[in-house]
């Protein structure tokens, strides 16, 4: 028996976030009382508690800040994806977003190195958010 693999499910204060990724868009969310990005989508901002949020388009380029290479699968679901890079990713425009970057040996990715986005659109109309090389 095959077991699907885990996949988010979007709640309203996270919906804006998933429908500009299936846009292939990039959309986070900037707390207009302190100017602090907040990610993952949330009813406050994570840095002053504000609700004072609003949703602002990234340019989707940036740097890998950090990451780990995941040689055996994390469950049984994601075989198919190991050797897996899960990454920190510092984008351009300054928040960081924990992602996976795809299109390159496990081996050849550095810290420092540009990326950009790329959108892995699901079966079940969620898309999720990558990197590659530039």
């Amino acid at each position: 028996m095959t077991v699907a693999k885990p996949r988010p499910v979007p709640t309203p204060t996270s919906q804006p976030f998933w429908d500009a990724l299936g846009d292939e868009r990039i959309c986070m969310q900037r707390c207009e009382a302190c100017n602090g990005w907040v990610h993952y989508p949330r009813t406050r901002c994570s840095h002053c508690l504000s609700d004072r949020l609003s949703w602002h388009e990234l340019a989707g380029t940036g740097i890998v800040y950090t990451f780990s290479v995941a040689r055996q699968p994390t469950t049984p679901q994601f075989l198919d994806e190991t050797p897996q890079v899960i990454a920190v990713v510092e984008l351009d425009d300054g928040p960081r977003v924990t992602t996976t970057i795809v299109g390159v040996d496990a081996d050849d990715v550095k810290v420092g190195q540009r990326v950009r986005a790329v959108f892995d659109h699901g079966d079940d109309g969620i898309t999720l958010l990558r990197f590659e090389p530039l």
